[in-house]
């Protein structure tokens, strides 16, 4: 029985950025998601330096699953439907330096579902996010044609669509002419009187 869920690995870019102005004297370093990428076997699974300058550091970390599960489809709804669909990865910042002379932020899961990252920033982790490509976009999209069923909401009608009724429950029309009041003629009724002098 074959039920494997549709998954792809990619690997997170990570990178350090020195502080400026009066943010560098407390903190020198400032580290922030670079890009999520597809992952290629020579990755590796160990954080790899790819690029470094006096200002800036950038590892890429290989072998990240992105699974699609079924009954998140709502929320990679959300995401596919928003103006910047986008990768979503929490990242955490190691105890101990592993790899470099200084602790490094490593990724620790990336998503698609607008949900899982809701839930993590709840938890206090740390999310960013950057905008996914036109490949990862088809292939997401297909995924919750086949998958998301849109809840017929049971919409409330505005007041404003409601029939009128008056007080004793009988339907008012509403007409929008306007009336001028005033009776006919608009001579208006005392003639005739006041003439007999005798």
């Amino acid at each position: 029985m074959t039920n494997k869920r549709p998954s792809i690995d990619v690997a997170v870019i990570m990178q350090r950025i020195a502080n400026t102005g009066p943010a560098a004297r407390w903190q020198p370093w400032r580290w922030e998601l670079a890009d999520v990428v597809m992952n290629e076997p020579g990755f590796g699974t160990e954080p790899r330096l790819l690029y470094e300058n006096e200002s800036i550091q950038r590892w890429l970390h290989g072998g990240l699953k992105v699974e699609l599960f079924k009954d998140d489809a709502e929320g990679y709804y959300l995401n596919a439907t928003t103006d910047v669909p986008s990768w979503f990865v929490l990242w955490r910042m190691e105890e101990e330096a592993s790899v470099a002379e200084e602790p490094m932020a490593i990724p620790m899961i990336a998503t698609l579902s607008y949900y899982d990252a809701g839930r993590w920033l709840d938890a206090q982790e740390t999310v960013e996010q950057v905008p996914a490509p036109e490949p990862v976009l088809q292939w997401l999209s297909a995924f919750v044609d086949e998958h998301y069923v849109v809840e017929p909401k049971k919409r409330k009608r505005p007041d404003s669509f409601k029939s009128l009724k008056d007080r004793f429950g009988n339907p008012v029309s509403i007409s929008t002419e306007k009336k001028f009041g005033g009776g006919q003629g608009g001579g208006g009724g005392q003639a005739g009187q006041g003439d007999q002098h005798g």
